[in-house]
């Protein structure tokens, strides 16, 4: 079993804008149960089937499989949950982490995430000064959540 352990900030100010190129993904959801989710997504030209289990502190099982893109596609449009969720990512390099800045479209623009994958939950790391407050654990910022309750529709961010 693979195990993924993230944690997610919120980003500010444009500085982060300048550090990498943007990627476009789409993605959607075959299962966005908060025990275990299945994700269909497209990054460039590659279609990936991941499945993650619930989290446990910063910490759940992962298993990614790379899948054919017309495969990817049919998934995306004929059976995943809507909204898909669509952003562009850039991976920036910090003092030997990748940060991976997702900003958000469609329904979810103006939402802007940073996610960071450490060794182990205590590993010690530096906050980029374009790093805001943490998210992680906080289920709304989830994207799995976003399809259901998408960043335009919050009351209160």
């Amino acid at each position: 079993m693979g195990v993924e352990i993230e944690r997610k900030f919120l980003v500010s100010g444009d500085a982060w804008r300048t550090l990498g190129e943007p990627v476009l993904l789409r993605q959607g959801y075959l299962s966005a149960d908060p025990e275990r989710t299945v994700r269909v997504r497209i990054e460039g030209e590659q279609g990936v089937l991941t499945i993650k289990s619930k989290n446990e502190g910063a910490s759940r099982g992962e298993w990614e499989y790379p899948i054919p893109l017309a495969d990817a596609e049919e998934l995306l449009d004929r059976l995943c949950e809507r909204p898909l969720v669509e952003k562009y990512r850039r991976r920036i390099v910090v003092k030997g982490f990748t940060w991976e800045v997702d900003e958000f479209l469609g329904e979810n623009a103006g939402l802007v995430v940073a996610e960071i994958e450490l060794p182990a939950e205590d590993t010690v790391f530096d906050l980029p000064d374009w790093i805001a407050r943490e998210v992680t654990g906080e289920r709304r910022y989830y994207n799995s959540s976003l399809i259901r309750l998408p960043y335009s529709k919050w009351t209160t961010p």
